[in-house]
């Protein structure tokens, strides 16, 4: 994908400036249940602490406590401004429209009106082309790094990607190249906890022949495979210190020399550099370069756990559900009630990678159209301990109540007035594995209800 590619999550921010409360609030729920994402300010004094150039659209009252909206325009730079007005005159219409407003609207607004204007400008945002289709999330901290990529994407400087193990960082990398003026060229990828120390130096900048002991041939390193596009160094923090001094002459002098060779050459890459490690820290102790690390930490971008984004775990699950279903040919799968809740109180540990691949095995092994907690496998103690770390306390919601939590109070709540099953169909589990977990969470049947 090219640099010129217009990003969707910043397409669809929008900027509200409207001192009524009511109305402020009916324009915002209108315009998100049409998928744009809105912020809202009440005077001109309150936009002006946002950053204006991140929004794609303002919408103004005409008139503002201290102000009138449309000074908001001349400050708005090249960002439409669309402008409401009570009492709309032709005239106010006129002189609103040679100010430089995008348009303007008389109050109240029809909201059918309002939104034929907004897509006018701005363009729908329905069953949009998502930009970076094999990164999903609609959590805060994943809008703000679909913005920050879009961001950094078009620019040359060093990107720095943190995270734990398993949340997707090349992911990142590969968003980042495909939307940058490199996407034509290659991404060459290299895990350096991956190469031995003794053949990471050869494998980086290539190396000539008779460099070293199997040395046969001449060989070109990944740095200058990577010429005029991007490279992309998966756990940085391995990397040796002697290569670390020949990658820091790459990014200073854009030069590269061989193993075994006198002789420099340019290159001209982009780094994208990622770590579960804390650099900083690794700085500290002498074991990875200062000066290194100042330079490849232009622009940082960390990505959060999975345990940090609960609300984006169910769409992840049906997505990778869906995707499996398919792969393997098994269709109209679904998750069980008690899946659903191991899923959302888990920790996850592994991350991404540990939901992708608990998925498709539960997918491989599935022998009717539900999918329950069991062949998840995933194992119930150290879910417990996971639950229990991050929700002690907290027993008043079932989103974040441990399975065992979760299967007493449906169990409890609901065995009156259902047969043993009903039960187990609620639950999405055969009666035997009812059975079985009443035995053991202690919960036998009273004989006095219906069976």
């Amino acid at each position: 994908m090219s640099g010129s590619a217009v990003c969707y999550m910043s397409r669809r921010n929008i900027l509200i400036v409207e001192n009524d409360l009511v109305l402020r609030t009916s324009l915002k729920q209108f315009l998100e249940k049409k998928l744009y994402k809105v912020v809202e300010a009440g005077s001109l004094a309150e936009a002006l602490q946002k950053d204006l150039e991140t929004f794609a659209l303002i919408i103004t009252d005409l008139r503002l406590p201290g102000s009138a909206g449309t000074d908001i325009i001349r400050l708005a730079n090249s960002v439409p401004v669309l402008v409401m007005a009570s009492n709309a005159t032709i005239s106010s219409a006129v002189q609103t429209m040679k100010l430089g407003a995008a348009d303007y609207i008389a109050k109240p607004c029809d909201h059918e009106e309002l939104l034929r204007s907004v897509v006018t400008l701005i363009g729908p945002t329905e069953n949009p082309p998502p930009l970076f289709p094999e990164m999903l999330g609609d959590c805060d901290a994943m809008r703000q790094l679909f913005d920050r990529i879009c961001k950094v994407s078009p620019t040359q400087s060093s990107v720095l990607i943190t995270g734990e193990s398993g949340t997707g960082k090349e992911l990142v990398a590969r968003a980042i190249h495909g939307a940058s003026p490199r996407s034509h060229r290659r991404m060459v990828s290299l895990n350096c906890a991956a190469i031995p120390e003794t053949l990471i130096e050869s494998e980086l900048f290539g190396h000539e022949k008779g460099a070293f002991t199997g040395a046969i041939n001449s060989r070109i390193g990944l740095v200058e495979a990577a010429n005029g596009g991007t490279l992309f160094l998966d756990e940085i923090g391995e990397l040796p210190l002697e290569a670390q001094a020949r990658l820091l002459r790459v990014l200073q002098e854009g030069e590269i020399r061989k193993v075994g060779s006198i002789e420099t050459r340019k290159v001209d890459v982009r780094l994208i550099a990622a770590t579960h490690r804390n650099l900083e820290r690794l700085t500290k102790s002498g074991q990875f370069r200062e000066d290194l690390y100042y330079r490849l930490n232009v622009i940082k971008l960390n990505l959060p756990p999975l345990r940090e984004r609960p609300s984006d775990l169910k769409s992840l699950a049906e997505h990778f559900l869906q995707v499996n279903s398919r792969k393997l040919g098994k269709s109209c799968l679904r998750f069980s009630q008690d899946a659903l809740a191991l899923i959302q109180t888990y920790s996850w540990p592994g991350n991404i990678r540990e939901l992708k691949n608990a998925i498709e095995r539960s997918v491989t092994m599935c022998e009717g159209i539900l999918i329950d907690a069991e062949s998840l496998a995933i194992e119930i103690e150290t879910h417990h301990r996971s639950a229990d770390s991050r929700h002690r306390g907290n027993h008043d919601s079932m989103d974040n109540a441990s399975l065992a939590e979760y299967f007493t109070r449906f169990v409890t709540d609901h065995q009156g007035h259902m047969t043993e099953t009903e039960l187990a169909q609620k639950l999405g589990i055969s009666r035997k594995a009812l059975w079985q977990r009443r035995q053991k969470f202690s919960m036998p049947r009273e004989r006095s209800r219906k069976i």
